[in-house]
């Protein structure tokens, strides 16, 4: 049975257009994010998945501007930041106690004060992946940059050290084939969603 599985971030924010560390804190969509997704449209190939969402606000309100029925889904939450949530990156380089070099040669075990690492957001959606294989078809998630990171990192091998090896588009789908036990794959990157709008 094959599964197919289609991740989108969501639109952007006040937050995001000012650089900052979103992690989970609860940022809607700005009034320029609104119009950005409002002019985004589904490409024909997922207009029949089964849609699923972060339950941070900024994806529900990106699902339902879309008009996607998109039911709750806890473990596509954002990657937490901990106590760096809502600094920008020019803050964090600033302090020398954040030791960001350091902690970027991590890679996938890069891990902020009290937040969360990709390999643990790839911990989290392990299960998720396989529930989704099972269930075969094709499936939809309104999720997060670090979410799409790390899945992506799981399908095609990348340690994050270092730029990933394909760039991602933050305005268009990512597709997914997943195995048998959920392990993913990469079938299509940066399926184009619309028009361009700011950078998010």
């Amino acid at each position: 049975m094959t599964a197919l599985l289609a991740v989108l971030r969501h639109g952007p924010t006040a937050w995001s257009a000012a650089g900052r560390l979103r992690g989970r804190r609860d940022i809607p969509l700005s009034p320029e994010g609104r119009a950005a997704v409002a002019s985004w449209r589904l490409p024909p190939a997922l207009a029949h998945c089964r849609w699923l969402s972060s339950p941070l606000c900024r994806a529900g309100e990106t699902a339902e501007i879309l008009g996607l029925a998109a039911a709750r889904e806890a473990r596509l939450i954002e990657m937490a930041w901990g106590e760096w949530e809502g600094l920008s990156l020019a803050e964090l380089a600033a302090r020398p106690d954040a030791a960001l070099a350091e902690r970027a040669a991590a890679g996938l075990d890069f891990q902020p004060p009290g937040g969360e690492s990709p390999r643990q957001v790839q911990t989290r959606l392990q299960p998720l992946l396989a529930e989704t294989a099972r269930g075969g078809g094709m499936v939809g998630a309104v999720t997060h940059k670090g979410v799409i990171r790390a899945l992506f990192a799981l399908a095609s091998g990348w340690d994050m050290l270092g730029k990933a090896p394909v760039r991602l588009d933050w305005q268009s789908a990512h597709l997914f084939r997943l195995g048998a036990a959920g392990t993913p794959a990469v079938e299509r990157l940066n399926v184009q969603l619309g028009p361009r709008a700011s950078a998010s």
